[in-house]
């Protein structure tokens, strides 16, 4: 990521024109204040810059770096095509970053509850559901499965696209409201439900939906065939040395996966989707950036079997022309009749979703979705009353900014909840 400075921002800042009707902000799914944000950025006035951006965000350090800006804020830049959207997301990450560097603090109230809310998961829901409650005077404990939190922050995303530094700086902003971590605290294991039931008002799941999907075709069970999250939570990777390698998969964890994976040797990684490059849900400068580190793509192509005796040695792919349905808005893919043909490799890698661990869901007596994920109602709130869930784990749109504001309306739930 490029590195912005002061008169860097201020330039950027500059081309934003105050929009009355805030597109940009519409496109936000945190609702970031994005116009107001970027006036006080103007005005140098970062500091205030950064309470306005607390109101809805606790992560900006975080979200300016990673969100798929293109896609949300900037893709709703009402000056998008005039002469380019406005960098929202490098102003976001600078404020943040200032933040950090001078010491400012997120806001909290003076007033403390009772109340004690148990926050089950470190990632991106989980922190900003304490951080909003606990911004609210409520006692909050935070359980975390890893000794380092941040959930797929810190054991998801490479380093080349989110520096540890930084995250580690931003949870500590958080931390200081007053939550209580505890880590090495697994749900199942070293922690259970029932007992947690017991103990605290409320309880907030958040522990994200990390194991990989498979395609079920023929050959997901070969040596040499892996899933792409657990790839990067667990950073176990084989030998990529002299190695062909195809990831499956359009979303930023492809790209994350396959970035990796010609960083650590690999001779050719080429990505396989089933759409076309437009419809790529991953982050546009992402993939420019995986192009430039000399990764293929294979558009419009889907993978039907994976062949080999023991070990992978090839995969069969069929190539696909998007059609327009009836009553669906997006092109759906359709197999070309006799377009198949067959790659040399060494490993595939998948990255087409993830699901919850059905082991651990089972266990909890909670109502679940069709597609395993915990069920919940408008208010964040599962079948039990007094335990709700967010982010991957209950289903929300999978960037980071959709978990922390699918963890900030669980938190306010929470409260009108206890409230009652």
């Amino acid at each position: 990521m490029h590195v912005v400075n002061k008169e860097d921002i201020l330039k950027k800042a500059s081309k934003c024109s105050t929009c009355i009707t805030k597109p940009c902000q519409v496109g936000c799914p945190l609702n970031n204040d994005t116009t107001e944000f970027i006036r006080l950025a103007k005005l140098e006035e970062f500091e205030k810059a950064y309470e306005v951006l607390s109101k809805t965000t606790v992560l900006s350090s975080v979200c300016g770096r990673i969100c798929p800006h293109e896609k949300q804020c900037q893709g709703s830049c009402a000056m998008k095509n005039y002469y380019g959207a406005v960098e929202i997301g490098n102003i976001e990450y600078f404020i943040g970053d200032e933040a950090i560097k001078n010491g400012w603090k997120l806001p909290q109230s003076k007033e403390k509850r009772k109340e004690k809310i148990a926050v089950v998961g470190a990632g991106p829901s989980g922190l900003t559901c304490a951080a909003f409650l606990c911004e609210n005077g409520y006692n909050v404990t935070v359980y975390e499965k890893y000794e380092h939190l941040g959930g797929l922050l810190y054991h998801g995303i490479p380093e080349f696209r989110l520096d540890k530094k930084t995250l580690s700086k931003t949870i500590e902003k958080i931390i200081n409201l007053g939550v209580e971590i505890k880590t090495n605290c697994e749900l199942g294991v070293n922690i259970q439900l029932p007992d947690l039931e017991k103990e605290y008002d409320a309880i907030f799941l958040g522990f994200g939906a990390n194991i990989s999907r498979k395609m079920n075709i023929d050959g997901e069970t070969l040596n040499g065939v892996y899933g792409g999250n657990e790839l990067l939570e667990k950073n176990l990777h084989p030998d990529y040395k002299n190695k062909k390698v195809a990831v499956i998969g359009g979303g930023n964890v492809a790209m994350d996966t396959a970035r990796t994976i010609k960083k650590l040797g690999a001779n050719e990684v080429t990505v396989i989707y089933r759409r076309s490059e437009k419809e790529m849900p991953a982050e546009v400068h992402e993939i420019e950036e995986a192009k430039n580190e000399k990764i293929e793509f294979l558009f419009q192509t889907n993978p039907v079997k994976i062949i080999g005796e023991n070990k992978v040695e090839k995969i069969e792919c069929v190539k696909m022309e998007l059609k327009q349905k009836e009553n669906e808005t997006r092109l759906s893919p359709v197999e070309i009749p006799n377009s198949n043909f067959t790659i040399d490799l060494d490993y595939v890698v998948m990255a087409v979703g993830s699901k919850p661990e059905s082991n651990i869901l089972e266990k909890l007596n909670l109502e679940l979705t069709d597609r395993g994920h915990i069920k919940i109602d408008k208010n964040n709130q599962t079948s039990n009353p007094k335990i709700f869930a967010g982010g991957d784990l209950a289903g929300a749109k999978g960037t980071v900014a959709w978990a922390s504001r699918s963890g900030r309306n669980a938190a306010y739930s929470i409260m009108n909840f206890l409230q009652k």
